[in-house]
């Protein structure tokens, strides 16, 4: 089980990543826990910022599919992966396994 931030994730894509990713633990900035990895809305947040306050730790970011600059600029970030939201739907699960695996 991973404690995940969420980083500008609105509550409806929060509800379907509680149901795509059981058994992890799903935070927001509030908290004061340290997390194992970022996934980041990055229609909503300012990638670099994101990329800037999480140096040491995984981050997975998604947006539209039509929201080029927006990927564009997260993948310039740093981030670890970058996936349309259709994608993130689909493969939650195993984006956010290999993520974590690639840093224990």
């Amino acid at each position: 089980m991973a404690t995940i931030l969420l980083c500008g994730v609105d509550l409806f894509i929060r509800g379907k990543l509680e149901a795509l990713l059981p058994g992890h633990r799903l935070i927001t900035v509030d908290h004061t826990e340290d997390p194992e990895l970022v996934l980041a809305d990055v229609s909503r947040v300012d990638p670099e910022e994101v990329a800037d306050a999480y140096p040491d730790i995984p981050i997975l970011g998604f947006t539209n599919h039509t929201d080029t600059a927006g990927l564009r600029a997260a993948k310039a970030a740093g981030f670890d992966q970058v996936v349309v939201k259709s994608a993130l739907d689909e493969r939650a699960r195993t984006l956010v396994e290999e993520l974590i695996a690639s840093v224990e």
